[in-house]
């Protein structure tokens, strides 16, 4: 199975490389937001927990993430060709628990494409995406206030993978197509 994160700051183009891998490798998507979503939704027992802690305002412990996400890969069965993390990890306490649950599974990371992009340009892109996308966080001074965070909580990840010789860094500027095309041979290793 080949089992992909997708990592970079917010407006990196992470969402539009994703489904250009999709469509190429055929690998399942798994997004944290829409996972947590869809078992709330679904009224499970891990859908419940998590939205205890939601609606008290607390962030969703990473070890019930974890359940979550094996839950979900579980459930896609052993035929899949492999999956997407989208949104997971954001930290190295979430990369180790990630790893831990993959090799219960006997998986691992296959490879983890960092798309790195200027500050600038990343603040201009998710300016511009907010005058189409409606969403109301989409706007300079929030931008600025996400790549802060990003900068200080995911961005150790890399040297994480870096260390572990999975980290793919592509040049996040250009084309889409371009960009795409230097994530697909880094995928196909």
């Amino acid at each position: 199975m080949k089992n992909i994160i997708i990592f970079g700051a917010p407006g990196s183009g992470k969402g539009t490389q994703s489904d250009k891998i999709i469509a190429e490798f055929g690998v399942e998507h798994i997004s944290t937001g829409d996972v947590l979503r869809a078992e709330i939704k679904a009224g499970t027992e891990l859908g419940k927990v998590a939205a205890s802690y939601i609606n008290d305002g607390n962030l969703v412990p990473d070890s019930l993430i974890i359940d979550i996400l094996a839950s979900v890969l579980d459930s896609k069965g052993k035929d899949i060709e492999g999956v997407i993390f989208d949104g997971f990890p954001r930290t190295i306490p979430q990369a180790e628990a990630l790893d831990k649950m993959l090799q219960e599974r006997g998986e691992e990371v296959s490879v983890v494409i960092g798309l790195e992009v200027d500050d600038d340009e990343l603040v201009k892109r998710i300016v511009a995406r907010g005058k189409t996308s409606g969403r109301a966080d989409d706007n300079e001074e929030t931008a600025k206030k996400r790549l802060d965070t990003y900068y200080a909580q995911t961005l150790p990840l890399k040297d994480f993978y870096i260390t572990q010789g999975k980290y793919a860094k592509i040049h996040g500027m250009g084309s889409i197509d371009d960009i795409y095309d230097n994530i697909s041979k880094a995928i196909k290793g």
